[in-house]
């Protein structure tokens, strides 16, 4: 009778220590992530302080004086927003391009992959497996590999600096991983439904459409969000594809404003507050579809 009391005690301390420990690691994961937001919230901070203001003192004194209303200012946003600024960048118009880049570069490759997934996973046809490695022998090609060659190519045919160059570099890079999680997630369906629709005479598209697609919502949902913020946050594809011009995205127009000769050194705070805006609003509004998509994800790659 003594073992399975110490059993007990053990069990009990054990109950306690981790109790104890709780806050503190509460405590020490909120110390990480207010250290994390220092940078974004001294930008938040600076971003409504007028330009005198920023150049004499920190962001941390505005705080300390709240009330001090000749450091505040909203102009920032509205000429970044609105107007063209000093430099020649204009961030309205870029934050308008980065939208018209990210909404093609996410949709279509989703579209494409899912159809491939599909064909991969419930359609037999020979070279199926030969084809399926050749997609995810691509994910061990570094893509900057493919930049050079693009570049060659896009000039020689006049696609370089337009959308859809851009567009086709993105859904390139994209689609192996595409393919390879959308056709792990399928080949975890259940079996059962899929021939249940054969045996009742459904094609493949009605298959797809009506069965597949509806249980895959999650994993659809999960890659195009990830996809999204990659597209929106990307600055090299950009640079290389679209360049300097009227079609640059937000994050270009960004690294504009931070050459060595920039004039208007206030809009900056602001302009990167306009930048995260998007992704940060993605994130909080679209968790809940990352975290289900992410667990049926990695439940079907185990």
């Amino acid at each position: 009778m003594g073992v399975p009391s110490e059993q007990h005690g053990r069990r009990g301390n054990a109950r306690t220590v981790s109790g104890r420990a709780v806050p503190a690691v509460r405590i020490g994961v909120g110390i990480v992530c207010l250290v994390w937001m220092l940078p974004i919230i001294g930008e938040l901070v600076n971003s409504f302080r007028t330009r005198d203001a920023q150049q004499s003192t920190g962001w941390w004194t505005a705080l300390a004086n709240p009330l001090n209303v000749t450091q505040w200012t909203l102009d920032n946003y509205f000429v970044t927003l609105f107007t063209t600024s000093e430099d020649g960048v204009n961030i309205g118009q870029a934050f308008v391009n980065s939208f018209l880049v990210t909404v093609p570069a996410s949709v279509i490759p989703i579209l494409v992959a899912a159809f491939a997934a599909y064909a991969f996973t419930f359609m037999q046809w020979r070279g199926r497996d030969y084809v399926y490695l050749a997609f995810v022998s691509l994910l061990l090609v570094p893509s900057q590999v493919a930049l050079a060659p693009l570049l060659k190519v896009y000039n020689a045919v006049g696609l370089n600096g337009t959308f859809l160059a851009v567009w086709l570099v993105h859904v390139g890079f994209g689609m192996p991983v595409a393919v390879v999680i959308l056709r792990n997630h399928m080949s975890r369906l259940p079996k059962a439904v899929i021939e249940s629709a054969e045996v009742d005479g459904a094609s493949h598209f009605t298959t797809f459409w009506r069965l597949v697609v509806p249980m895959s919502v999650p994993a659809f949902a999960t890659f195009a969000i990830v996809q999204f913020l990659w597209v929106w946050n990307d600055l090299l594809l950009a640079l290389l594809f679209l360049g300097r011009g009227d079609n640059a995205p937000v994050t270009v127009a960004l690294q504009g404003l931070l050459g060595q000769d920039v004039k208007a050194t206030e809009l900056i705070p602001a302009a990167v507050m306009v930048a995260v805006f998007v992704p940060v609003l993605v994130l909080l509004f679209l968790q809940r579809y990352v975290i289900r998509g992410l667990s049926q994800i990695t439940g079907t790659m185990r």
